[in-house]
């Protein structure tokens, strides 16, 4: 079984580069199947959620043309109306659900396998079966699948009932091809959201206000050929600025959008870590043993839910008590078990986390609830005295590209193992 065998106690020194963004990515590549033409797509992540929504879309007619390992052609011309989008690797990835907006905007008819993803808490899809609803559409649950049909789409003024990217982007996708105007309120406002609707734009569509709670669509009748780069993942950035700090190094992290990470930031500098920021790079570090604070995660421009995890390892080695609030998911303290292993200090009440800041951990054999969590312990393994190994690392493959050899690059003593031998030559060969 791989897993990380991780030996801690090195600050993280010199330059990172981020890749781009695998939440902007998915929703962009399922975006591309509704036009005819030619899509070409670069800044792509490769990560496993990223290549098994290529396959899906392979498997159901799609012609995708890998030109390079961040680069992609899509031509949705081959997919047949009355396809079926299911598959064993598909109802793994919570991405799946990109596709009802796109083939219900293209075709008028989707029939997509429900979600999955990771066990961080209930992620109900009913806001985007009420937008489709509202454009039109007729909607039915059985075995597993979803269907959406409709005779044709209609512009609708959509109100949704709670802040949703998925459901936000999912029915702005399907409004872009239904006649008429649609205007969606309280949309969410995640830098993805803003990609996705460039990026539609960028094949014809008609939008406005994407990065506002409320975005304005004009339908059009069909898409044509685009060009598009990904954003640069700001999740990724963020591990690895909390990396920085949690293990007192100094880390220059390029190609990201320093906008994006202000919520991060602003905490990271709330505890006494330093934050430099430039035109495309930040810089992150920390000298001396860091203070609390108190999160509570929030739609965007709030702190981000997928970034709660990293925080807490960080605030878990903080003097004195922080408190963290998690107001979107309600089993995202799954990790806080393997935590409590290598010696920290949290206390759970429902979707709180009480931290008491701890000088320091130890070495443990740690489990990767979620990909989140999953980077989380690696970082704490990074700043623990001793041997860690992390296991269920299958879970960070869907997230981070080269994650430990990046983390390598910046001086930590990680290695990617497949059994209880390569762990034993590792700790011989670090001592």
């Amino acid at each position: 079984m791989e897993q990380y065998i991780i030996k801690g106690g090195n600050p993280l020194v010199g330059e990172v580069v981020i890749g781009g963004a695998k939440n902007a990515a998915l929703p962009v590549l399922a975006a591309a199947v509704m036009t005819d033409g030619k899509c070409m797509i670069d800044n792509m992540p490769d990560v496993r959620d990223i290549n098994v929504l290529l396959q899906a879309m392979q498997e159901i007619g799609a012609d995708v043309d890998r030109t390079g390992k961040h680069e992609v052609t899509i031509s949705g011309k081959g997919i047949h109306p009355e396809c079926d989008v299911d598959n064993e690797f598909i109802r793994k990835i919570r991405a799946s659900y990109y596709l009802i907006g796109a083939l219900l905007g293209k075709y008028k008819r989707a029939r997509v396998a429900l979600p999955g993803g990771c066990e961080i808490g209930s992620r109900p899809i009913d806001q985007h079966i009420k937008g489709f609803k509202m454009l039109g559409a007729q909607i039915e649950i059985e075995n597993g699948m979803i269907s959406a049909i409709a005779e044709e789409l209609k512009g609708a003024h959509i109100y949704m009932d709670v802040v949703s990217v998925g459901a936000t982007i999912n029915v702005m996708m399907a409004a872009s091809l239904a006649k008429g105007n649609t205007i969606i309120e309280n949309a969410a406002k995640e830098p993805h959201v803003v990609d996705v609707a460039n990026f539609l734009n960028s094949m014809g569509a008609k939008i406005r206000g994407a990065g506002t709670d409320v975005i304005r669509i004009k339908g059009v009748e069909k898409f044509g050929d685009c060009q598009y780069s990904i954003i640069p993942d700001q999740i990724e950035a963020g591990t690895f600025m909390t990396a920085a700090v949690a293990t007192k190094g100094d880390i220059m992290i390029k190609n990201v959008i320093p906008k994006h990470l202000e919520a991060i930031s602003a905490k990271l500098i709330e505890i006494g870590a330093e934050v430099v920021e430039f035109d495309d790079a930040v810089r992150v570090s920390a000298t001396k043993r860091l203070e609390s604070t108190n999160i509570k995660t929030l739609p965007y421009p709030g702190f981000p839910t997928d970034m709660q995890p990293q925080m807490a390892v960080t605030l878990a080695l903080s003097n004195g008590t922080s408190v963290i609030s998690e107001s979107i998911f309600e089993n995202r303290f799954r990790y806080v078990d393997e935590l409590t292993k290598m010696g920290a200090t949290i206390q759970v009440d429902g979707r709180t986390a009480i931290i008491s800041g701890v000088e320091g951990f130890t070495g443990a054999d740690v489990h990767a609830p979620d990909l989140r969590a999953g980077a989380a312990l690696v970082i704490a393994g990074l700043s623990a005295k001793g041997f860690t190994t992390v296991s269920d690392i299958g879970y960070i493959y869907r997230g981070y590209e080269q994650f430990e050899q990046k983390l390598k690059q910046l001086g930590g003593e990680i290695q990617l193992v497949n059994n209880e031998k390569e762990v034993a030559k590792f700790k011989l060969k670090i001592g």
